[in-house]
């Protein structure tokens, strides 16, 4: 089998690439991976350092935009696993050019060309916040689409494309859509690694308006377990959820940070909440569990010891990124 994952030196498309050529997923065992990465700021190569010598993987340094280059790299392919976006809220609310560019049209010639090379399997992954915020309860796949920052805007863009080439050209097609993600090698613009590093490092950190905004947590590890379930045996035209379980507000997920770097809350520095910052998301996962048997393994209390310990021991990946970035 071979695997086309664009977006696969970014932090979650890497995490399923070094996984799959670690053969951890049935059904993937053996695969070829091909990486499909323009390495824009997020993108980053050391992210697949650890495989980067198997003889199944190979890399193809280009723009999901490219249609010829698109052409050139897809006949071949058994399945495309597409996660390149631009991802990053507030880099869309500053300008949201960049996000329909990359995840509207991106994903529009991307869906063309495995069309044309007749890929046999497309996997879109998605995000909850697609569904705009939810006040109690949790959206299953049939809530409505109602995003409310540009980047979930462009995002929701995608999916609707993605779910229509199902539905025009009978594409064998499954789109997923995970709650916010956490782990080793997420770029630090990101609340937890941008917390873990400022606080080990004995600088503050921004809390917007009160931190009464909600999140639900997911490890890396298993939202791209649940990904290659979906890929494997996910249903054609459909649409599966994947969550971890840990609902935290942004308050006290601060609290547990500070707790796990030893600083207190003179560390915080509460902020100008951002523009249509949405309260509240939560997944639920029932679809994905009773069809895929999906479960989350990862706990979060253990999950995040061992990221913020990830951070300590790999200064020389992030604070080069950190120092070009300017992040603070």
């Amino acid at each position: 089998m071979r695997i086309l994952v664009t977006g696969g030196a970014g932090f979650i498309g890497s995490n399923f690439v070094r996984r799959t050529l670690e053969d951890a997923y049935p059904g993937l065992e053996g695969a070829d991976v091909v990486v499909y990465d323009a390495l824009t700021y997020s993108g980053n190569l050391a992210n697949l350092a650890p495989v980067a010598d198997s003889p199944r993987y190979s890399f193809v340094h280009g723009d999901i935009r490219d249609a010829e280059l698109l052409d050139a790299t897809l006949p071949g392919v058994d399945a495309v696993v597409h996660f390149a976006a631009e991802s990053h809220v507030d880099r869309s609310v500053r300008d949201s050019g960049p996000f329909v560019e990359t995840n509207v049209l991106g994903t529009q010639r991307l869906l063309d060309a495995s069309l044309r090379a007749a890929v046999p399997r497309f996997v879109h992954i998605s995000t909850d916040e697609v569904y705009g915020s939810i006040a109690t309860g949790s959206w299953d796949e049939s809530q409505p689409l109602e995003p409310n920052s540009p980047y979930s805007a462009s995002k929701a863009g995608s999916d609707l494309l993605a779910r229509s080439y199902h539905r025009t050209h009978g594409m064998n097609l499954s789109i997923t859509r995970c709650s916010n993600n956490y782990g080793p090698y997420h770029f630090p613009e990101k609340v937890i690694p941008l917390f873990i590093t400022n606080l080990i490092d004995d600088r503050h950190v921004p809390l917007y308006g009160t931190g009464e905004n909600v999140r639900d947590w997911l490890h890396v590890d298993d939202h791209t377990r649940g990904i290659a379930l979906v890929l494997t045996g996910g249903r054609a035209g459909e649409t599966y959820n994947i969550g971890g379980g840990t609902e935290l507000s942004n308050r006290e997920l601060t609290g547990l940070l500070l707790e796990a770097t030893g600083r207190d809350w003179s560390s915080v520095d509460q902020v100008e909440d951002r523009k249509g910052h949405d309260l509240r998301y939560s997944v639920d996962i029932g679809k994905i569990r009773s069809e895929l048997g999906y479960e989350p393994q990862v706990p979060f209390e253990r999950g995040l010891a061992d990221v913020v310990q990830w951070y300590r021991d790999n200064r020389e990946w992030w604070e080069p990124l950190k120092a070009r970035a300017a992040l603070s």
